[in-house]
């Protein structure tokens, strides 16, 4: 019994040497990570600054002036959120998830280390968020090699207990978001919620947060929207939802009820040729660009547009930039129908009026501007070989208005069927601020990409008559209502220097009888614009121009009259507005401000203005144009007769009531069609035409402004009149308090008594109003 009894006491000192054998032990490992980082043996280890500021690529944000992400430029699509803007149920999500500890702990989950070591990981890793956000700040992926992963773990152990030294947990959390990648250029919460969901982050519901919770696993293998992975995703996410039941962050019920939900996408993609505004943020880039250059730090870098995480507040509407993308859309695939319909007959297609050695000329061109030309060139490739490499067959995409086209075609073919395709712009100005609203350089920015609102100038027609009227009213103080013969009018080659006399022709030659300057223009009368032309001096008429706005050179000859010199749609919507702004030219804005990552102010902007011209012109001006849409080449806005031709007025009929200042244009044989357009607080120009002159429906009915332009400005005007928030004016325009130039005139024309130009509905025969400019 006494030997039994000193076994027992020579035994429990040995349990007390092993307890405290392994709890030294377990101090020791505990501290020799620190230890062997202090002297350098784990490799480089984060400073306190890096602690603090751990590198970022933050992209730069373009916000529009309802507060909406229009674009960004990154090389990491990673714009980072606070913790208040993450909701409740997607944090629950995480720390169910990835580390239910989360809370309790300081960086490190002995419990769940222990366990991975004894299951050698199989149940589970041991990780906790922290350690995680450690290898996602400092090192990536992990290495493939056992000693440098097992350096690298004992890195991310140090570097965690330091960043819980350094922040709280939700700024961890807040961090551990931003800094994921979820495929698909989403990088951080932020683009995921959006890309995935199109919302916010603060928008996303509970089934939403866990389909992005179950991605952080592995974001290619559990991707929602990857074919293979979908199965994946959606078991994935159900053992989500199990992890917030379990630690009661939801009810069984709710649970259950969850899991029985698809998986429901709203997938919204953020490159630079996807999303709205394409056009506007390429222009932007290098607006961008040029500020860089010359706005440096304060120690003298220069900002990064792709990484330094820049705002940029624009002054783009995202909902009138939407309406604007979809009524081009809606009217240009209408269109398109047409012309190809059009073009079966045509053996020269899609060409009009060219030699066959012109054609060959203009194709050649169009190779030598193509990526293929240019890639070959660069790699030595001789213009034979690269001549021979455009009749090869090849897999190609190709763009269709029924969304893309996989097929096999040689590149010729793709460039002759790519100038198949019509091409638009349209612009958006607020007259009283400048501030542009909506910018559509084109039909799809992917395969389209020459901007048609500020890189490409053509032809304007009869959009510049009013420049011609505005001067003589401005100078001469005429009336709409002063009459004039409706007669040829010759303008001698020895008045202005030219090489032979200018008689202009009008459309149909129809003569005869007394106009008045309302109906001339409204009715795009030829003769009398030479008239008016002579009286007020070419000169004068390309003074006046450039004053509203335009910057190309402008020769000073009779035949501007009639719209002969090429402009651009950002150039002429600039100096329409003038006359919606009571003659006060405000320079268009498109950037409000510029800030840092910070939210510091680094510029803000304001427009230039000049007063042009006097309050009382600007308003006979607007009068004039008011007649174009009352009973000349823009009445299809009002009326209601039946449908047109192949319903080529998209939408038609419109039925507007309200005052409406506009004017539409027609180029020789049908090469361009405009419409500009005004209500008081919104101005509109639309252009359509193909990629080359030669390019053009065949006759005027088709090919006139009112069947080309117009019907994209209807369409978009009355998407803008139903959103009401928008305001956009109904009201007529403000009249001066005094006015000493008549603009009532007797017998003024109902808009039923002469309509627009092209086949009317009905059945009813009408004459072409639209000019067909000679030069």
């Amino acid at each position: 019994m006494t030997n039994k009894k000193t076994k027992k006491k020579a035994e429990a000192p040995n349990y007390l040497k092993w307890f405290w054998r392994v709890v030294i032990v377990g101090v020791l490992l505990a501290i020799l990570p620190f230890f062997l980082a202090s002297i350098g043996a784990l490799g480089h280890m984060p400073t306190f600054e890096e602690l603090e500021n751990p590198e970022n690529n933050l992209a730069t944000e373009i916000i529009s002036i309802d507060g909406k992400t229009l674009g960004k430029f990154f090389k990491e699509n990673r714009t980072p959120v606070d913790f208040k803007e993450l909701p409740e149920n997607l944090v629950n999500a995480l720390v169910a998830t990835e580390d239910e500890r989360f809370y309790e702990h300081s960086g490190i989950d002995f419990k769940s280390t222990a366990r991975a070591i004894v299951k050698m990981g199989k149940g589970g890793g041991g990780s906790t968020i922290t350690q995680q956000l450690s290898k996602l700040l400092f090192h990536g992926e992990g290495s493939k090699n056992l000693i440098e992963r097992l350096i690298q773990k004992t890195k991310e152990y140090v570097i965690a207990v330091r960043l819980e030294r350094q922040y709280t947990k939700r700024e961890i959390i807040a961090m551990y978001f931003n800094k994921q990648g979820f495929l698909f250029n989403a990088i951080g919460i932020r683009s995921a919620s959006r890309i995935y969901f199109g919302k916010e982050p603060h928008d996303l519901n509970i089934e939403e947060s866990a389909v992005l919770v179950a991605m952080l696993k592995n974001p290619r293998q559990y991707n929602p929207k990857r074919e293979i992975s979908k199965e994946k995703s959606f078991r994935r996410r159900n053992l989500v939802l199990n992890q917030m039941a379990k630690n009661e962050f939801i009810t069984t019920q709710e649970k259950d009820s969850l899991q029985l939900l698809p998986i429901k996408l709203d997938f919204s993609p953020e490159g630079h040729s996807e999303g709205y505004a394409t056009y506007f943020r390429e222009y932007l880039r290098d607006y961008m660009k040029k500020w860089i250059r010359n706005n440096p730090k304060q120690n003298g870098e220069k900002y990064n547009l792709y990484s330094d995480g820049l705002k940029i507040y624009v002054t783009l509407d995202s909902r009138m930039q939407q309406y604007a993308e979809e009524s081009m859309q809606e009217h240009m695939a209408n269109l398109q129908r047409i012309f190809f319909k059009e073009q079966k007959r045509n053996k020269t297609a899609p060409f009009y009026d060219l030699e066959k050695e012109d054609e060959d000329r203009l194709m050649k061109q169009a190779m030598k501007r193509s990526n293929r030309w240019r890639r070959m060139k660069l790699h030595g490739k001789s213009e034979k070989e690269i001549l021979a490499s455009f009749k090869e067959k090849t897999e190609m995409k190709v763009f269709s208005w029924k969304g893309d086209i996989d097929t096999i075609m040689t590149p010729i073919d793709s460039i002759r069927y790519y100038k198949h395709y019509l091409r638009s712009g349209l612009l958006s100005i607020e007259p009283q601020s400048g501030h542009v609203k909506a910018w559509v350089g084109g039909i799809n920015y992917k395969h389209f990409q020459f901007d048609a609102v500020k890189q490409q100038k053509r032809q304007v027609g009869s959009t510049f008559k009013p420049f011609v009227y505005a001067t003589a009213i401005n100078q001469l103080k005429l009336s709409p209502c002063d009459s004039f013969p409706n007669l040829p009018y010759t303008i001698s080659k020895l008045k202005y220097g030219a090489e032979e006399d200018w008689t202009p022709k009008n459309s149909g030659e129809e003569y005869g009888g007394m106009l008045t300057l309302k109906q001339a223009l409204a009715k795009s009368v030829n003769v009398i614009s030479a008239r008016m032309i002579d009286m007020a001096l070419p000169k004068n008429v390309v003074r006046f121009a450039h004053r509203l706005g335009i910057e190309t050179d402008i020769p000073e000859v009779p035949a501007i009259a009639l719209g002969s010199v090429d402009l651009s749609l950002y150039e002429m919507l600039g100096a329409y507005s003038t006359f919606a702004n009571k003659g006060l030219r405000v320079d268009q804005m498109m950037v409000l401000r510029i800030e840092d990552k910070n939210g510091t102010i680094l510029e803000q902007f304001v427009p230039e203005t000049e007063e042009v011209m006097s309050e009382e012109s600007a308003y006979v001006v607007l009068n004039l144009l008011e007649g174009v849409t009352r009973f000349g080449s823009g009445v299809r806005l009002r009326g209601k007769w039946g449908s047109y031709p192949d319903n080529i007025a998209t939408g038609y009929p419109y039925e507007f009531t309200n005052p409406i200042a506009g004017k539409t244009g027609t180029t020789q044989n049908q090469s361009d069609g405009w419409f500009m357009g005004m209500v008081p607080n919104l101005a509109t120009g639309v252009w359509v035409g193909g990629e080359d002159r030669a390019t053009h429906f065949e006759n005027i009915t088709q090919g006139q402004g009112a069947s080309m332009a117009l019907p994209i400005w209807a369409i978009y005007y009355k998407k803008l009149y139903a959103d009401t928030s928008l305001n956009v004016s109904l009201e007529e325009f403000e009249k001066p308090e005094e006015i000493s130039i008549q603009i009532n005139c007797n017998g003024e024309e109902d808009e039923d008594e002469e309509l627009e130009d092209g086949e009317k509905p009905e059945k009813k025969k009408e004459k072409v109003v639209e000019e067909e400019p000679e030069f």
